[in-house]
């Protein structure tokens, strides 16, 4: 299965892997540069198949838990004080996505969208400090049952050129299920109440919709 954003980026790439290999085919006498030519296409194409991947889970569901709202690398567990919705300060968790994973961003909690804004800005690397604050990003705060306000926030990165955002303030969300999408790698941040019992740590690997942040 792949995600609804990569169709036309996917049919583009089709359309061009069979044009330069039919080229290849024609205009390339050479059998070894004919069929380097022809890999290269393919390799094209499964390239971003690879990235507009969006496979089926076993979503981790319930009201007792955060999953982590996108596939990557835990890099970032610190205190910090959230000024954008808080004002106060907040347990920070970031995951650093690839440009191998998967790209969909799902809501980490359950409960009402009370707050979604876009804001643009630069192009930092994700793992830079100020990439949270300077770089474009959509920031989104749902109210859930045991963990009160969670926010998360997609931030775009050095190749990531594009965020989308599905949620709407007043809308009723689940747990595990499509938030947005980034487009070629960046960074999600996701804030709770400090003092929450956390079960990951730096550097952990883990998937968008059944790994687990946190717990009650």
């Amino acid at each position: 299965m792949f995600h609804k954003e990569g169709y036309k980026i996917i049919l583009i790439t089709l359309v061009l892997a069979i044009a330069m290999s039919l080229a290849a085919d024609y205009f390339i006498l050479n059998d070894y540069l004919r069929s380097a030519f022809m890999l290269l296409a393919i390799v094209m194409l499964v390239l971003v198949l690879q990235f507009f991947r969006n496979p089926k889970r076993n979503l981790n569901i319930s009201e007792d838990h955060v999953v982590s709202p996108v596939d990557g690398k835990v890099v970032v567990i610190e205190e910090v004080f959230e000024k954008e919705f808080f004002n106060e300060k907040r347990l920070q968790v970031s995951v650093f996505m690839s440009p191998i994973n998967v790209h969909v961003t799902r809501y980490p909690v359950a409960g009402e969208v009370v707050f979604s804004k876009y804001h643009p800005g630069k192009f930092l690397v994700a793992w830079h400090p100020k990439s949270s604050e300077e770089n474009e990003r959509t920031t989104v705060v749902v109210s859930s049952k045991k963990f009160g306000n969670v926010l998360h926030r997609q931030i775009a990165g050095a190749l990531a050129r594009r965020i989308v955002n599905y949620a709407e303030k007043g809308q009723q969300v689940t747990q595990g299920s499509d938030s947005g999408f980034i487009k070629f790698g960046s960074r999600v941040d996701v804030f709770l109440p400090v003092g929450t019992k956390l079960d990951v740590k730096l550097n952990d690997v883990v998937k968008g919709g059944t790994s687990i942040l946190a717990s009650i």
